[in-house]
């Protein structure tokens, strides 16, 4: 664990692009792995691939390279995927239920415990076996089952007041797809998901590579 030092949000954000390609490595059976086939595999410099890492104690022998399997679960204790992480859903809408549905959270330690929605028509429904509760029963639900993050995908107009319910109950982390920025104390973590500044910033991208 690295201790008082300030680390990049540049590097956090290629610390899952790591754990991913290396697992992609471990599953093949390889073994060992330098930091220029790193970089042939990732399209990110070796001397980029080096400096992370050692923001975090450096991994790898010079001549030798890295042991796969364990930088790829050092990289995962880093990231946190040796511990389970609880999770509510908070908008039961297509979106939502896509999410509960995608089976790879739950391989990573990602856990939904619990669907809120203000839909009274869905309430009692299932989704792959978790029932959607009325909003009412919200921060009891997260007080008693140890919830630590909270995925909205709800319009931005109920998203503010619904993040302090949330933040006065105890919630730790925002994954938050509700186009709205959430105004939390410094201590709650939040991940803003914007699909279509995304879509627009691919947009942009393919109009600048016309010739």
């Amino acid at each position: 664990m690295v201790e008082d030092r300030e680390i990049s949000q540049a590097v956090i954000g290629r610390l899952p692009r790591y754990f991913r390609y290396l697992g992609e490595l471990k599953d093949q059976g390889i073994e060992r792995v330098s930091s220029q086939e790193l970089s042939d595999i990732m399209r990110v410099t070796a001397s980029q691939i080096r400096q992370d890492l050692n923001n975090f104690g450096g991994f790898g022998q010079q001549g030798y390279g890295y042991k796969v399997e364990s930088l790829y679960d050092e990289i995962g204790r880093i990231l946190g995927l040796d511990k389970e992480h609880n999770l509510i859903i908070v908008g039961a809408g297509h979106l939502g239920q896509a999410l509960v549905n995608y089976m790879n959270f739950e391989r990573r330690g990602f856990i939904f415990r619990g669907i809120f929605d203000i839909d009274e028509r869905i309430q009692g429904t299932q989704i792959r076996g978790i029932t959607v509760r009325p909003m009412e029963e919200m921060e009891e639900f997260v007080r008693g089952n140890d919830i630590d993050i909270a995925v909205l995908t709800i319009p931005k107009t109920g998203a503010l007041e619904v993040a302090e319910r949330l933040v006065a109950c105890g919630i730790r982390g925002f994954w938050n797809f509700a186009h709205v920025d959430l105004h939390v104390p410094d201590n709650i973590q939040v991940e803003n998901v914007h699909l279509s500044d995304s879509l627009m910033k691919l947009s942009y991208n393919i109009l600048s590579h016309i010739d």
